[in-house]
């Protein structure tokens, strides 16, 4: 019985990973763009990375049918009959299906997002022009096929697109522009001298194309401004449960936070109180003060000194490369976990067609089909135009001890380091669906575990500047996730956003503003840093219990992260 009951186990998982690998390359196929950072780069004689998006309706409607019947296809399995692992990616292709159907049926992100298009096709242009797949040529080839195609594509987005709010209209035409700078300049500064009359050929219409797109914006869509950027609750609460697979729901995640929110206040205050009367001797602890006007003053006074050491425009993106040495070693000395053997990492200005959602900085990680190439650690310059006044107030929300979180969140030990382990994950078709398709909670929730493990264990000698400043960021997780679930069902205005952002989480106008615009642009990815940084110290307290006297820190971080992006409710199982 036990022979037979393995034979079919190993059938079923057989039959399965058949079925995840069609999914996953199937549905990488509907983009070629996503196809070349993803690392494949032929499907069914197919030369992807010479093929741009096909968003005509009729390709829209290709890729429902599929992922209907697709549904259909896995309703027949029997889940109890797969492994466990099998089981996690199984459930990872249903809520993708789920989130995949909302949006064609119900969210309808084509017909009213322009900014889909203008970063997709930035995307496509931008990748094969950073990442060494291919010889230069080759890859310059590649992005002159595409743009021959751009003319084509921003047509089919102008036919779909039927109206956008203002604030979606408005990002697109700013990250427009970054499209027209990187094909005008930033790419042709890159084309070989034998290509750059076939460069000149094609990039010629797709500028034009791309300034008709441009005006199309300006004078034709922003004038449907009719649609409205909030999901709802109905809309929002299900697309909450497929994307953040917590087994919470959005009401109940809120509570938790805005419960969270007066608790972690006063633990600024006790950490506040003896920095403030080393710096302000003659303030007394505002003693004439109580409850949360007393805290406002004081941890406010002491997070605006610290505010003052900072960087300058010029030497910001130094300063983070040297933050990254900084923090490696420290991983290193300390053993945290094991650091990834590829050194491929490169720090680098955040792409301007990206810069509207990522107003600060961000991480691009390498292909799962191709680990040894590039993975980019974003930084968005400040612009040199801006007024004095907003780059200081950029500098100070993001100064020495911000700037240094900052780097650790996003590439030490923080997300690059969570990528390469998941780009080493078997077999091939599982690693490429838990990283283009794997828990959001699980990726930003590591990066804030790996932040506050970091200085657990002693990161800049225990410094409390740094401890505040990381009680600060905890507080903007929770307004994340306030922000987040309030604005897009509870009508939240921007003057309550603002206020929270400014009056009670301690954030920089400057930052407040960039997070008012991100939270109108994205829906259910602000909620990630909370649920996942409170499910990673929930998962790994339960390791440590089962471990007894043989719990190591570093055996669980590389334990866990060697599952790659799964839900975190999945994670314990997989670790037992």
């Amino acid at each position: 019985m036990l022979l037979t009951m393995t034979s079919c186990n190993r059938d079923a998982s057989a039959d399965f990973g058949k079925l995840s690998e069609e999914f996953v390359y199937t549905t990488l196929s509907f983009s070629p763009a996503a196809a070349t950072a993803a690392g494949l780069h032929e499907y069914n004689q197919q030369k992807l990375d010479e093929m741009l998006d096909d968003v005509s309706p009729t390709a829209l409607n290709k890729q429902r049918t599929f992922y209907q019947e697709f549904s259909k296809r896995l309703g027949a399995l029997k889940p109890l009959t797969l492994s466990a692992e099998d089981r996690a990616d199984l459930g990872i292709i249903e809520d993708q299906i789920s989130l995949a159907l909302l949006d064609l049926d119900e969210i309808h992100s084509t017909s009213h997002n322009p900014t889909v298009y203008v970063e997709l096709l930035g995307n496509a242009l931008f990748s094969p022009d950073v990442l060494d797949y291919a010889p230069k040529p080759a890859r310059m080839r590649n992005i002159i096929a595409r743009l021959q195609q751009a003319p084509r594509f921003l047509d089919q987005a102008s036919a779909n697109l039927l109206s956008s709010p203002d604030i979606w209209t408005k990002v697109a035409i700013e990250e427009n522009e970054g499209n027209i700078e990187l094909v005008d300049k930033t790419i042709r500064a890159d084309v070989p001298d034998d290509l750059k009359g076939d460069y000149n050929s094609a990039a010629q219409p797709a500028l034009a194309a791309m300034n008709r797109f441009q005006d199309y914006l300006k004078n034709s869509l922003s004038k449907r401004n009719n649609w409205d950027w909030r999901l709802g609750r109905d809309l929002y609460t299900r697309k909450f449960r497929y994307t953040l697979e917590s087994g919470m729901e959005a009401d109940e995640v809120l509570a938790n936070a805005e419960a969270d929110l007066p608790r972690v206040r006063a633990r600024m205050l006790a950490l506040s109180l003896p920095l403030h009367r080393s710096m302000f001797p003659s303030h007394g602890d505002h003693a004439n003060l109580s409850g949360t006007e007393r805290e406002n003053a004081v941890i406010g006074e002491v997070l605006n000194k610290i505010a003052e050491h900072h960087s300058t425009p010029a030497s910001y993106m130094d300063d983070a490369r040297k933050d990254l040495d900084e923090a490696r070693a420290f991983v290193q000395e300390k053993h945290l976990l094991t650091l990834p053997a590829r050194s491929n990492l490169q720090v680098i200005p955040t792409p301007e067609f990206m810069r509207g959602i990522y107003s600060v900085g961000g991480f691009s990680p390498a292909p799962p089909l191709e680990p040894q190439l590039g993975a980019f650690y974003w930084i968005t310059p400040i612009p040199s135009d801006w007024p004095k006044e907003r780059i200081e107030s950029k500098l100070r929300e993001y100064n020495f001890f911000n700037l240094k979180l900052l780097t650790i969140h996003e590439a030490m030990p923080g997300h690059y380091v969570q990528f390469e382990f998941a780009n080493d994950v078997q077999p091939k078709a599982r690693r490429v669906l838990r990283a283009l398709f794997g828990n959001g909670a699980y990726v930003e929730g590591w990066a804030q575990y790996a932040t506050q493990m970091m200085l657990d264990e002693g990161f800049l000698n225990h410094s409390p500047e740094l401890a505040l400043t990381l009680a600060k960021q905890e507080l903007r997780v929770l307004a994340n996730v306030i922000l987040d679930v309030r604005m897009q069902t509870r009508n939240m205005s921007d003057q309550e956003a603002l206020d929270l952002m400014e009056k009670m989480t301690f954030q920089e106008s400057e930052e407040a503003i960039g997070k008012l615009q991100r939270a109108k642009l994205s829906s259910c990815q602000l909620p990630t840093y909370f649920v996942g940084w409170r499910g990673w110290l929930s998962v790994r307290e339960r390791y440590r219990q089962a471990k007894g006297a043989s719990y190591s820190l570093a055996t669980f971080n590389d334990k866990a992260m060697e599952q790659g992006a799964v839900p975190l409710t999945t994670l314990g199982q997989l670790l037992q």
